[in-house]
């Protein structure tokens, strides 16, 4: 069942050009949210004010080497292993949905336009990763959403109360969540129930993709910008107009609790 391509079973019902057509429109929202969400929110033009202020402003230069190190300690402490997150549930959470997702996009992409009908068979391996980014997706999502959010886990709000901000992780659980009834329906030969999650899924889908000026979808270009920014900030000795962290700050008054949903 897992190895079986759910996308070359849906060809005998919707042609592979439309299956395709459907991901680079998909693509295309990625795209024009995100320029969007740049040009409305002001993010570049930030961005770029604050790094020439703080290059203006450096105490002491950084070097091309040191500017690589930070570029690579930025991409393997920030981006691929999420060291912004102190706690690790949060942390999991986070590595779980945001690599099961880089999976679960990259094996669609695969499968719809290498092996998009039977007659093209997948390698095993795909459909299986699919699943399992899929999975992961889920796994992270429902963590996150049910138990380590700051407004449930800290702040005793129900998990079902929804605001705005909510629009990415929800649409996106939600995609992956139909993605796979349908994809188990359909290989079950249950077609009926199989058409009314592929329309459910079509729809989270859209609404994933075609909500970024609105959601928070966006940020995952965002932070890696931020973290580098800071990074280099911290090295040239301007730290943002930050104060320099106290090497024992002072202890008043009861005992300090640690957070325990960041």
């Amino acid at each position: 069942m897992l190895t079986s391509n759910p996308f070359a079973e849906l060809s005998a019902s919707v042609p592979p050009a439309i299956m395709q057509t459907f991901v680079v429109v998909m693509a295309f929202l990625v795209v024009a949210g995100t320029l969007v969400d740049i040009v409305h929110k002001r993010s570049a033009r930030y961005f770029f004010d604050e790094w020439r202020r703080s290059r203006n402003r450096a105490r002491r230069p950084v070097g091309g080497g040191q500017m690589v190190s930070i570029a690579v300690q930025t991409a393997v402490v920030d981006v691929m292993t999420s060291g912004e997150f102190c706690n690790m549930r949060r942390r999991l959470a986070h590595l779980l949905t945001m690599y099961g997702f880089v999976i679960y996009v990259v094996t669609t992409a695969i499968l719809v336009f290498a092996y998009p009908t039977p007659a093209t068979p997948a390698p095993a391996s795909l459909p299986i990763l699919w699943y399992i980014g899929a999975l992961m997706v889920c796994f992270g999502g429902y963590w996150f959403w049910f138990f380590i959010r700051v407004d449930v886990a800290a702040e005793g709000n129900s998990p079902f109360r929804l605001v705005r901000a909510d629009v990415f992780i929800v649409a996106l659980v939600l995609s992956v969540t139909f993605g796979l009834i349908w994809a188990l329906l359909q290989t079950a030969g249950s077609v009926a129930w199989a058409y009314v999650f592929l329309a459910l899924y079509l729809i989270a889908t859209t609404v994933l993709f075609g909500s970024i000026p609105w959601s928070k979808f966006s940020h995952m270009f965002f932070k890696p910008a931020a973290a580098l920014q800071k990074r280099v900030a911290e090295a040239n000795g301007t730290r943002s107009n930050l104060p320099a962290p106290a090497d024992a700050p002072m202890k008043l008054g009861s005992v300090v609790k640690h957070a325990h949903h960041y």
